[in-house]
């Protein structure tokens, strides 16, 4: 199995924006549903969103309208782009790829 790698976490203030990468060195990324996952400490890890092969989306109640999950198929990649953050966005987000998970990368958004 193939791990998901994530990118583009940081340091941010209230109301800026990131935007996460995931590669997944697989063929059958394109067949698939990405989803990705987040854990602030102290906190369960909870679900953000998803994007299915279709392009389905879906998002967790807490970030509707704020974030945009995406995928381009050509470069095995799935993107989550994060606008308007909050300090309760603070976490570890992974990406998850057929229950494989990447090694994370921190957001941080400072009030």
């Amino acid at each position: 199995q193939v791990q998901p790698v994530e990118s583009g976490g940081g340091l941010v203030q209230a109301g800026g924006s990131l935007r996460l990468s995931c590669v997944v060195s697989r063929s059958i990324f394109s067949t698939n549903t990405v989803q990705w996952y987040r854990q602030a400490p102290g906190k369960q890890r909870e679900w953000v969103t998803s994007i299915t092969s279709r392009y389905t989306t879906n998002y967790a109640a807490s970030v509707k309208g704020r974030f945009t999950i995406s995928r381009d198929n050509a470069k095995n990649t799935a993107y989550l782009q994060m606008d308007s953050l909050k300090p309760e966005d603070t976490a570890v987000y992974y990406c998850n790829f057929l229950n494989i998970w990447g090694q994370g990368t921190q957001v941080t958004v400072s009030s």
